[in-house]
C-alpha cells in the first residue's frame, strides 16, 4: 500500500509547473513507459477538429487500427477546448488551452496497477495529504472501491460512487467501454467526511482521471469483456500547479500569470487592484494568448471555416478585451512573444516558428481593428436605444459587414442584458449555407464503408514500387460497386486489394499511380483491369479502376504494371517541389515552411507560410536557381534513418506530419534534403526543365505557387506560343510588340472614356436645369424629386449637385434613374441637400438610403451629398413618389415647429 509523505516532505515536492510535468513523464518512465512527444493539436483524426484530450492520438490504437507504439507510455499532450468558452476567466479553472498528462496501458498493466501507481504518484511524488484526497468510482465497479479501500487504504466514506454520465466512458454508442475513477483534491477537510458532495467546485478539484477499459458494447448495448484490456489516464497540469502552487485559481499559477502580467503591463494596470470584470479580461488574455500561439505553431491560420474560424475567435476575443482594459494599440505580438517566451522551453517549435506566429497574430489584428471601431460603433448604436434583445438582422449585419463573430456579440450583449436573436441571424445567413453546401465535396459513404471493412482484415500492403514498376501480387480482396465480393466480371468498377504492389498509393501531396492488372483469368480470354488512381486505407493500398476484360477474383495471381509515362511525369514533378521550397528558403525567406502540395502527372502546386507576396524578381530568381540545379545533374541519394538522426542531419520536416521512428530521407545534396516517402527522378537532370505557372494567395499569411516540371513543360510553353501567335496576328504585331500595342489601347479607351463621361457630366447638367422649375416651395426650402434616366452615377451626382446649389441653401434634391433604361436592374438614386435642410436635422445619407430600400438596395453618403443603389427598376417611380411625400412631410413639420 501506498503511502503518503508527511506535510514537511509536501513541500520538498515539484512545485513549477515544468517540475509537475517532469516528475509524472519520469515517474512512469521509470516504470517502463514510453515518454511519447505531443501530437499537434490538428489531429489525425478527422471526426474532431482540434486535440481535445490527452487520448486523441492513441484512439487508433485502442481501437485496433494501429499497432502500439509499445506496451505502454506516458505523455504531455497539447489540448485546446471551446465548447464553454464564455466561462473562461470567469470559473477557476476553465482554459481553452491545456496540458493533459496521461499514461496509458496498450493490452498491459490494469486496473489495480493503474490505481496503485496513481496514488503512489500524489502522495508520495506530489506529497498530497491523504486527507485531502476524495476518489470516485462508477457505481457498478465493486473491483476498484475495493482496490481503493482494501489495496490502497482510502476511508470508505471518502469513496463516492456516481453514474454513468461522471463515470463511465465510450468510444461510442458501440466499441471498446469501461468505467472510470478520480481523484479529487479536498480544499476543506475540515468539513468532515459525511454528505461529501463532488459537485461542489468550492470545495472539490477534480485532477486525476482513471479510465479502465474493459468491455465492448454492441448494438444491442451488451457489454462482453475485452481480450486486450486498456488503461487511459488524464491529469490536468494546470488543476495539479492550482493545488501545488496554493493559488486561488489556474490562472495564477506559473503556467499563465506571466501572461496576465505581461497584459497588465501593457494596460498600465496591476491584477491584484482591479475588479472582477478587470481580472476576467485579463485571465481571457492569458489564456488565449497560449492558444492562439500553440494554433498558429501547429499551422492553423486564420479564416472563416473549421478551426480557422476557432483561432479567429480566439483572437478577437483577446483583442476585445485588451480593448476593454484600456490598451488602445496593436498589441498581439507582445503577448506573442511573452507566450513564446514562456513556454518555449518545453515546446521548442514555437521558437522556431516564431516569426511566423508573429505575423499572424499582427496580420489578424490589424484585420480586425480596420473593422472593430465601426462594429463596436454600431452595437452601441444598437444598445443605445434601449430594445428587448438584438435582432438576428442587426447580429448578421455586425458579422457580415464588420467581421464581428456572432459570439462577440451574444457576449457584448449579455454584458448589457441582453439576448442575441439566434433564430433570425440564422435565417440571414442561409443563403451563404445554401452556397457552402452546393461547393461541398460529396463522399460516398457506402464505397468508404466497404473499403474499411476489407482492409481492416488485411495486416497491411507491401509496396514494392521504389525498386520496381511490374510486380507479379495476390488478390486480397475486391469491392465491385461499393459492396465487398469475390470476383468482379467485364464493366464492373472495383476496387482492388494486392498483397504486394507497384503501385504508388495517394500520400504526401503525391497522386496515386496509373497502370494495369493482367493475368490469365478463369474464361481463356485473359484478364485485364485499368488501375485509374491508388489510395491508402492506413497501410493497406487500394487500386480503383474497371474490369476492362474478362473475370477477376479473390485469389488471383495478377501482374500489376504501372503506367511508366505517368510515373516519370509525377516523379520529375515530386522532386521539382523538393528543389522549390528549398529555392523558396534561399531566396525570399530561410523560415519559410511547407503548408501543403500537390504533386500531379501534368504539375506541381505548392503552398507555403509567407506574410508578402513573392515579386516577380524573385520568381525569376527561383527558376533559374531551380533550373541551375537541374542542369548540374546531381544524383539523388535515398536512404531510411531514425527520425531523431535525420533530424540532426537537417532534414526537412513537414510541420504537423505524423512520422514513424524510422523515416525514409532524400537528399539532393548539397541542395535539399527532406522526410519523404514519395517516388523521385534518381538525377535531377531527368527533370529536363522547371517553369513556374502562377503565384498566389490562398489564406491569410499562406501563398501558393504553381509549376509544371519536365515534358509537362512543352505542352505549356505551345500552349502559351499559340495565344501570342494568335494576339500577334489580331493586333498586326510581331510577339516583341504585342505589349506595347496594348498599352496604347488602353491609353486610348482611357483617354476616350474620360471625354465620354466629361460630355455624359455635362449633358446631365443640361437636362437638370430644365428641372430646376419643377421645385416646389415649402416655406423656405425648395423641394425637388425628379426622374432622370439615361446617365451614370456620377452625372447624377454632378446634375443633384448643381440643382442644390442653384436652389440655395433651403434646397433638398432627390434625383433617380436608369443609367440604362433597356436594363431594368440598375437604379441610381442621389440626394442633395443644402445647409438650411441639414441644419432642420435632415441628412442625404440617411434619407437616400431607405428610399434605395425600396428599389431592392441601400447605399449613403454625407449629409449634403449622398448615392444610393438599387434592383428593381419597375420600383422607381414608386419610391420618387415616396421621397417626395416623406420629405414633403418633413420639411413642412419643420416649418410649423
Amino acid at each position: 500500500m501506498a503511502v503518503a509523505r508527511s506535510s514537511r516532505n509536501e513541500a520538498a515536492g515539484p512545485r513549477t509547473g515544468a517540475e509537475i510535468r517532469e516528475a509524472f513523464l519520469a515517474f512512469y518512465e521509470q516504470r517502463g513507459h514510453r515518454r511519447m512527444p505531443s501530437a499537434s493539436l490538428v489531429p489525425e483524426d478527422p471526426t474532431v477538429l482540434l486535440t481535445i484530450a490527452g487520448m486523441l492520438p492513441f484512439k487508433p490504437i485502442f481501437l485496433g487500427q494501429q499497432q502500439r507504439p509499445a506496451p505502454c507510455a506516458t505523455s504531455s499532450q497539447k489540448c485546446i477546448r471551446t465548447n464553454d468558452i464564455e466561462n473562461v476567466g470567469r470559473t477557476a479553472r476553465h482554459h481553452t488551452f491545456f496540458e493533459m498528462l496521461g499514461n496509458f496501458s496498450f493490452g498491459d498493466y490494469f486496473k489495480q496497477q493503474a490505481i496503485e501507481w496513481a496514488w503512489e504518484l500524489s502522495t508520495v511524488v506530489y506529497g498530497l495529504d491523504p486527507k485531502n484526497l476524495v476518489v470516485s468510482v462508477f457505481r457498478e465497479d465493486d473491483e476498484a472501491e475495493q482496490i481503493w479501500r482494501d489495496v490502497v487504504g482510502v476511508n470508505p466514506k471518502r469513496i463516492i460512487r456516481m453514474d454513468e454520465a461522471d463515470n463511465f466512458w465510450a468510444s461510442g454508442p458501440t466499441g471498446p467501454c469501461g468505467p472510470c475513477s478520480e481523484i479529487y483534491y479536498d480544499f476543506k477537510p475540515e468539513l468532515g467526511d459525511e454528505g461529501i458532495d463532488l459537485e461542489d467546485d468550492d470545495r472539490f478539484i477534480e485532477f486525476y482521471n482513471l479510465v479502465f477499459m474493459q468491455s465492448n458494447r454492441d448494438a444491442e448495448g451488451t457489454l462482453t469483456p475485452l481480450a486486450n484490456r486498456n488503461i487511459d489516464t488524464g491529469m490536468g497540469l494546470e488543476r495539479m500547479a492550482q493545488i501545488l502552487q496554493k493559488v486561488p485559481n489556474n490562472y495564477e499559477t506559473d503556467l499563465i500569470f506571466p501572461l496576465i502580467e505581461a497584459a497588465a503591463d501593457l494596460a498600465g494596470v496591476d491584477y491584484h487592484q482591479l475588479d472582477d470584470k478587470g481580472k476576467t479580461s485579463l485571465k481571457v488574455i492569458g489564456d488565449h494568448s497560449r492558444a492562439v500561439t500553440q494554433l498558429i505553431s501547429d499551422g492553423v491560420t486564420a479564416s472563416n471555416l473549421g478551426r480557422g474560424y476557432i483561432l479567429r475567435r480566439l483572437l478577437r476575443r483577446v483583442v476585445r478585451h485588451g480593448r476593454l482594459l484600456g490598451i488602445d494599440k496593436p498589441f498581439l505580438k507582445a503577448m506573442g512573444e511573452a507566450a513564446i517566451a514562456l513556454m518555449q522551453a518545453v515546446h521548442p517549435q514555437l521558437l522556431e516558428r516564431k516569426q511566423v506566429i508573429l505575423a499572424e497574430l499582427q496580420r489578424e489584428e490589424a484585420r480586425f481593428l480596420e473593422t472593430l471601431e465601426r462594429g463596436e460603433k454600431l452595437l452601441a448604436d444598437v444598445l443605445a436605444a434601449q430594445p428587448k434583445q438584438i435582432s438576428g438582422v442587426q447580429a448578421f449585419e455586425l458579422y457580415d459587414t464588420y467581421g464581428f463573430p456572432l459570439e462577440l456579440t451574444q457576449e457584448i450583449a449579455e454584458e448589457h442584458g441582453l439576448a442575441v436573436d439566434l433564430a433570425g441571424f440564422e435565417l440571414a445567413m442561409e443563403q451563404q449555407r445554401q452556397r457552402a453546401k452546393a461547393a461541398a465535396v460529396s463522399i460516398d459513404l457506402t464505397l468508404q464503408e466497404a473499403i474499411d471493412q476489407v482492409a481492416s482484415g488485411i495486416d497491411g500492403t507491401d509496396f514494392r514500387g521504389y525498386e520496381q514498376l511490374e510486380q507479379s501480387s495476390s488478390v486480397q480482396a475486391v469491392v465491385v460497386n461499393g459492396d465487398p465480393a469475390q470476383q468482379a466480371v467485364a464493366g464492373d468498377v472495383v476496387q482492388v486489394v494486392l498483397d504486394t504492389t507497384p503501385f504508388y498509393g495517394e500520400g504526401g501531396g503525391q497522386v496515386g499511380d496509373r497502370g494495369t492488372l493482367a493475368g490469365e483469368g478463369h474464361d481463356g480470354d485473359g484478364l485485364i483491369v485499368s488501375v485509374e488512381s491508388v489510395s491508402r486505407n492506413r497501410s493497406v493500398f487500394v487500386h480503383s479502376g474497371r474490369v476492362e476484360r474478362g473475370t477477376l477474383a479473390v485469389g488471383d495471381v495478377v501482374q500489376g504494371r504501372v503506367d511508366r509515362t505517368c510515373r516519370r511525369r509525377a516523379q520529375a514533378n515530386h522532386t521539382a517541389t523538393h528543389l522549390l521550397q528549398s529555392a523558396l528558403k534561399q531566396v525570399v525567406d530561410p523560415g519559410i515552411g511547407q503548408a501543403g502540395s500537390l504533386v500531379n502527372f501534368d504539375r506541381l502546386r505548392f503552398d507555403f507560410h509567407c506574410p508578402r507576396a513573392v515579386s516577380s524578381e524573385e520568381l525569376e530568381r527561383i527558376e533559374v536557381l531551380i533550373n541551375s540545379w537541374i542542369a548540374d545533374a546531381h544524383e539523388l541519394q535515398v536512404q531510411e534513418m531514425a527520425i531523431d538522426k535525420a533530424k540532426a542531419a537537417g532534414a526537412v520536416a513537414m510541420f504537423g506530419e505524423k512520422y514513424a521512428d524510422v523515416v525514409r530521407v532524400v537528399d539532393v545534396p548539397g541542395v535539399s534534403m527532406e522526410l519523404c516517402g514519395g517516388t523521385h527522378v534518381a538525377n535531377t537532370a531527368e527533370i529536363g526543365l522547371f517553369k513556374i505557372v502562377s503565384e498566389s494567395g490562398v489564406a491569410a499569411g499562406i501563398r501558393r505557387i504553381e509549376a509544371v516540371a519536365g515534358p509537362a513543360v512543352l505542352a505549356y510553353l505551345n500552349e502559351r506560343d499559340v495565344v501570342v501567335k494568335q494576339l500577334g496576328e489580331r493586333f498586326k504585331a510581331q510577339p516583341g510588340e504585342i505589349v506595347d500595342r496594348v498599352s496604347a489601347l488602353q491609353d486610348e479607351l482611357k483617354t476616350t472614356s474620360k471625354a465620354l463621361q466629361a460630355v455624359q457630366a455635362e449633358l446631365a447638367v443640361a437636362k437638370s436645369t430644365a428641372l430646376a422649375s419643377k421645385a416646389i416651395a415649402v416655406g423656405d426650402f425648395q423641394l425637388l424629386v425628379e426622374r432622370l434616366d439615361g446617365v451614370d452615377g456620377s452625372g447624377l451626382q454632378g446634375a443633384a449637385q448643381n440643382l442644390s446649389d442653384q436652389l440655395g441653401e433651403g434646397a433638398a434634391v432627390v434625383i433617380g434613374g436608369l443609367p440604362d433604361p433597356a436594363d431594368q436592374g440598375k437604379v441610381i438614386l442621389v440626394a442633395a441637400f443644402g445647409k438650411a435642410v441639414i441644419a432642420n436635422g435632415q441628412q442625404a445619407g440617411k434619407f437616400i438610403g431607405g428610399i434605395a430600400k425600396r428599389c431592392g438596395g441601400g447605399g449613403g453618403g454625407r449629409p449634403n451629398l449622398a448615392q444610393a443603389g438599387g434592383r428593381d427598376g419597375a420600383a422607381l417611380d414608386g419610391a420618387l413618389d415616396a421621397a417626395r411625400q416623406e420629405l414633403g412631410a418633413t420639411l413642412q413639420s419643420d416649418v410649423r415647429g
